[in-house]
């Protein structure tokens, strides 16, 4: 049916809209006084301070968590600061906290309780914004815990430097795997206490044997944590500065020289690709070999060869990889040695085979498991990672490289000699063929002269 066009009675707005009423929105009280709340309450989870200086220990972000495990990241028998105080799996070592604490006061006569309590009230508000979430603690409370955390850490880093005692029996000192863990625990972003706390601690509780004897706190914390790493007391303690332990273990491994190069990358090309992974270098001529120096950070690339040294992959350092790379993100004014190194590793390693070339040339030492678990280990960590390639202190080595990589003529010359002489097969038949062409064109030369004499 079509429309009826000719209809008698007229359109009028009116009889469209006489019955449309408009429909007021009822405000619920409760909900907007619950947003008003919202409005008003400081966050908790990323407070204020985590966007300062000041503010230097950080929840691990939950992508690092769910890629990597949170064993990399949550203490396992020592809770030090308020993100893990109180948990039941933790209480073993609480207990031996107040133990060390009874033993620090017996031994120092004029050490009070009084006097490390008033010794700290000062910092505690310096001392809570270092934390990146607001700590429900009280005043007393915040400060009972940074008391009896911080001397638990200043007597064993005593205790395993022989300038006091272990008692008889103590299970930190008999039982070997109580060490193991506090060794890692103790490096954990999320398990640190502020080091400008340890500090005070340690000038208010220090002997005068201490005082005469040239340990710092620097020196006592390398020393302890040079059980898990090869030549770290070797290292200048005295120019180590940190925000925290975790920050004055990384820090000392850390070289003048790299300082000094990050200073200068306004001078730098911005690289146009991070690096090949071991495999395609390989087959571009480029080679890789070990080197000696006192940080593995110290990378180097001269005439066609990258130069790194020695890394050793195991429990501890794997912890250690992931809380710098967890920490270099998350402060604001940090650089990103570690960040950049652990990229440097994911770039170079694809698969298993990378990482058996690189334990041929002895540039990973593997007490971690099988070769594609390390290679498994890399990739995760560098998994989720922000990276700035202008800012990184291997940005000129990623430019010499990459240009090396694009002559072609090392390119040809490399893949003549990856196609040909690989293997002993491969150059038994390049060597065959030789011969027999050689063979030929004596024959053909022969065939030529005689022709010729004829």
């Amino acid at each position: 049916m079509g429309v009826n066009t000719n209809s008698s009675e007229p359109f009028t707005g009116n009889q469209q809209n006489h019955d449309e009423s408009i429909e007021v929105f009822q405000l619920d009280s409760q909900r907007l006084h619950s947003l008003q709340q919202k409005i008003t309450t400081p966050p908790r989870l990323l407070s204020k301070s985590a966007g300062k200086v000041t503010c230097s220990i950080f929840k691990v972000p939950q992508s690092f968590v769910n890629v990597n495990g949170d064993h990399l990241y949550h203490p396992h028998i020592v809770s030090i600061g308020p993100y893990h105080r109180n948990k039941l799996h933790l209480q073993m070592i609480e207990e031996r906290k107040y133990v060390y604490l009874g033993g620090l006061l017996s031994r120092c006569s004029e050490l009070t309780l009084e006097k490390l309590f008033n010794s700290l009230q000062p910092l505690e508000k310096s001392a809570r914004e270092s934390y990146s979430e607001i700590i429900d603690l009280d005043e007393h409370e915040f400060v009972e815990m940074m008391v009896v955390d911080g001397c638990f850490v200043l007597e064993l880093f005593r205790k395993v430097a022989k300038l006091v005692r272990f008692e008889t029996d103590d299970p930190i000192a008999s039982m070997q795997w109580v060490f193991s863990f506090l060794l890692r625990d103790l490096l954990r972003l999320e398990n640190q206490l502020p080091l400008f706390v340890l500090e005070r601690l340690w000038e208010v509780s220090r002997s005068a044997y201490e005082r005469g004897s040239g340990w710092s706190l620097v020196s006592l914390s390398l020393h302890f944590f040079s059980y898990g790493f090869e030549k770290l007391e070797h290292q200048n303690s005295p120019e180590i500065q940190g925000k925290h332990l975790l920050d004055v273990l990384r820090s000392a491994f850390i070289p003048p020289e790299l300082e000094t190069r990050h200073r200068n990358l306004g001078r730098i090309s911005i690289p146009s690709h991070v690096i090949h992974n071991v495999s395609k270098l390989y087959q571009a001529g480029v080679q890789l070999r070990s080197r000696d120096a006192e940080s593995f950070l110290s990378v180097q690339f001269h005439h066609g060869v990258i130069e790194m040294p020695t890394v050793t992959i195991d429990d501890f350092m794997t912890a250690f990889f992931a809380n710098c790379v967890a920490y270099e993100l998350s402060h604001k004014n940090c650089t990103t040695y570690f960040t950049t190194y652990l990229t440097f590793l994911d770039y170079l390693v694809n698969s298993a085979r990378d990482v058996e070339y690189l334990i041929d040339q002895n540039i990973i030492e593997n007490y971690y498991g099988n070769d594609a678990d390390i290679a498994k280990l890399i990739n995760n960590l560098g998994k989720d990672v922000s990276f700035d390639i202008s800012q990184c202190y291997l940005a000129e080595l990623f430019n010499q490289v990459n240009d090396y990589y694009n002559t072609s003529w090392h390119v040809h010359w490399a893949s003549f000699k990856y196609t040909y002489f690989n293997t002993p097969w491969t150059f038994i038949s390049a060597v065959a063929a030789f011969v027999l062409l050689v063979l030929s064109f004596l024959q053909t030369l022969y065939s030529i002269l005689s022709y010729v004499k004829q």
